[in-house]
């Protein structure tokens, strides 16, 4: 199993960056982190500086998040979705993005469950409950 480090994601993403701006040829995974690093210009500069980006500690600046973290994050939902894994959760990001009118606002909406279930995980020392987490997307889902 693949289980890269902070640094190796970060210059994952960096090396995305860089490679995206001097049309340099993408692999799938890439073309896919490329389309949402390019719904997030805000974290451009972060990803100008590879070496930087390593080097910073986001929590410990107040009230901006880890683009990392986020891009991450969009990824990790754009692959579930892929494979449907946990179970029902493409067909609930769609449910979701069909009602925001926006495949990007579901993302965010749907990291909101995916952090709360991880943090309910690490809480209780147990697996991940993937039930649970689309099950929390299907709620955003049909919020009227």
């Amino acid at each position: 199993m693949f289980s890269p480090s902070r640094a190796d994601a970060r210059h994952f993403f960096c090396g995305v960056y860089a490679r995206t701006r001097s049309g340099a040829p993408l692999q799938a995974i890439e073309t896919l982190a490329s389309l949402w690093i390019a719904e997030h210009p805000e974290y451009h500069a972060d990803l100008r500086d590879a070496d930087a980006a390593v080097a910073r500690n986001y929590d410990a600046t107040p009230g901006q998040g880890n683009p990392f973290l986020h891009l991450s994050m969009h990824l990790s939902i754009s692959e579930q979705c892929s494979i449907d894994q946990p179970p029902g959760i493409r067909q609930a990001v769609e449910r979701l993005s069909a009602r925001l009118d926006s495949l990007h606002d579901a993302h965010h909406a749907a990291m909101d469950c995916l952090g709360e279930m991880l943090w309910e995980s690490q809480r209780a020392g147990g697996p991940p409950d993937g039930q649970a987490y689309v099950a929390c997307v299907q709620r955003r889902a049909s919020r009227d």
